[in-house]
């Protein structure tokens, strides 16, 4: 378990996320303008006359999007809402021209309510972490201050986006009740299981890079062993794994300094300072605004027949968590290797297409990627790795590279210190297969008997004191003897050959 220590105790945290996914369709939640948003494309030309809330224009719902939150409802194991209304949540700032963001209200039934997703836990265990609610909303605009030096400008081209926030759950009325994020590092593994579930759907790209996937942070802390959940902070528009653990971390040791001080967290919304990694007050409660929210007289709500939900079910792939499974109960995989393997969708395709229809190579070949290629990312683009055609100018490994080294090992082609040579050279840069690469340095492995038991007897007629000494009862003497064998066979005889035709010449 994740805990800090302070002056006086330990103390745990307690984490809840807030996470902001920009939804995958042609167009907006509630026009027709583009929703292809991109900074690249020139400020306010994907925008319709309902973004920008011209007099008389009604917001009409894209069913799309609609389907789009119930296929994540539905990965995130949840209940979807039959029946679900949008409210108008008020306040004014430049960037939202409506003067109200059209949003589904926490006191109404949202289109997704409770579900989980399971992660890997500090202990190294599966962990399931609760979801509350996820809700459809629009976005806003953007605002650009580096424009002008006195001025700042509106681009109304993300406004209207369609979004789904998806928040986690914490079981207040039961604080035996641990199904929530616990540490920076669980997280970070909840945010990114979050995205791979919404790639693999294809309801986002969910790219925190690209403004794609964001996050608000609440933290609370309590001494270890306490079952009393005390006030908590909220640091709003997170857009980094990183920025997000340091941000947890340095506004755990913050409040645990305020309590060991003697004083009081208030309930207040904090910035993040990604220069110094610091949280600061951006408003408190006192001044939080009243969003004054309304049923949207422009819009009915919104009611989901059952064939709906199961339409989108049937048509639903495998998700990170099946996978992980499957990898367990199918290959054998330790939950540590099936995590590591699932990191990502592309990961997972990669391992998939390397073990193709061998199930025996699903050990070797997890063991190659997690030890060896997760240390070289420049050489295997899981993304291009996939189609051999598109290696560019360096050396991209693919699935059939590996396969072919991890079955010349099971077949005694190349042993074990061979194989790594050849990937070494693969990393290098040298062209052709494994097999290739064998061929043209010499690394076949010798698996002939007559061949070896040549070299064995050769070795024992050159080293009688020794073979004395073994037989005598020095057995440790084993390893002498096979070392030189292989010395004399360059490191290709087949070592467990070796060692059986040493110990019937030994006796």
């Amino acid at each position: 378990m994740f805990t800090i220590k302070g002056k006086t105790t330990d103390w745990e945290l307690v984490i809840g996320l807030e996470t902001h996914i920009e939804v995958l369709s042609n167009s907006k939640l509630f026009s027709g303008a583009s929703a292809d948003y991109n900074p690249t494309i020139f400020p306010n030309t994907q925008v319709s006359m309902v973004d920008v809330a011209m007099p008389g224009m009604l917001p009409v719902l894209n069913e799309y999007c609609v389907e789009q939150a119930i296929k994540m409802g539905l990965g995130l194991n949840a209940e979807i809402s039959r029946r679900s209304k949008f409210a108008r949540k008020q306040y004014f700032y430049p960037d939202l021209p409506q003067g109200y963001q059209i949003s589904q209200p926490a006191e109404e039934p949202p289109i997704v309510g409770r579900g989980w997703v399971e992660i890997m836990g500090d202990d190294g265990n599966p962990k399931k972490i609760l979801i509350e609610r996820a809700h459809l909303e629009q976005d806003a605009g953007k605002l650009k201050h580096d424009v002008h030096p006195t001025k700042s400008f509106a681009d109304y081209n993300r406004t209207g986006v369609a979004l789904l926030e998806i928040v986690t759950f914490l079981d207040t009325k039961n604080p035996e009740n641990n199904s929530y994020i616990s540490s920076p590092d669980e997280a970070e593994r909840y945010l990114r299981e979050i995205r791979e579930i919404a790639r693999a759907l294809g309801v986002s790209k969910a790219n925190m890079e690209e403004g794609s996937m964001r996050a608000d942070v609440n933290v609370s802390v309590r001494p270890v062993g306490s079952k009393e959940f005390r006030t908590r902070t909220e640091t709003k528009n997170m857009v980094s794994f990183k920025f997000i653990k340091s941000a947890i971390e340095y506004e755990a040791r913050r409040q645990i300094e305020i309590y060991e001080n003697g004083g009081t967290v208030s309930q207040d919304t904090m910035r993040y300072s990604q220069a110094d990694g610091t949280t600061s007050v951006m408003r408190s409660k006192e001044d939080a605004l009243d969003y004054r929210y309304f049923p949207d007289p422009d819009l009915l709500p919104l009611e989901i027949s059952a064939e709906t939900i199961e339409r989108i079910r049937a048509t639903m792939p495998e998700l990170p968590a099946a996978t992980r499974a499957r990898y367990v109960h199918d290959f054998g995989l330790s939950e540590y290797d099936a995590a590591r393997l699932t990191e990502t969708t592309d990961i997972s395709k990669w391992f998939d297409a390397a073990v193709g229809n061998n199930p025996k190579r699903a050990k070797s070949i997890a063991n190659w990627m997690i030890s060896e290629l997760f240390a070289h990312p420049e050489n295997w683009d899981t993304k291009n790795a996939l189609d051999t055609s598109e290696r560019g100018t360096a050396r991209i490994i693919t699935p059939s590279d590996l396969a072919e080294l991890v079955d010349m090992i099971a077949e005694n082609a190349i042993n074990g210190k061979q194989a790594k040579e050849i990937f070494i050279k693969m990393l290098d840069g040298e062209t052709g297969t494994p097999r290739e690469i064998a061929e043209k340095f010499g690394m076949q492995q010798i698996t002939d008997t007559a061949a070896i038991e040549s070299v064995v007897d050769d070795i024992i007629a050159k080293n009688a004191p020794q073979v004395e000494q073994y037989k005598s009862g020095k057995t440790g003497l084993l390893g002498f003897f096979v070392g030189a064998v292989m010395k004399s066979t360059g490191g290709q005889a087949n070592p467990a050959v070796v060692n059986e035709i040493l110990r019937k010449k030994l006796g």
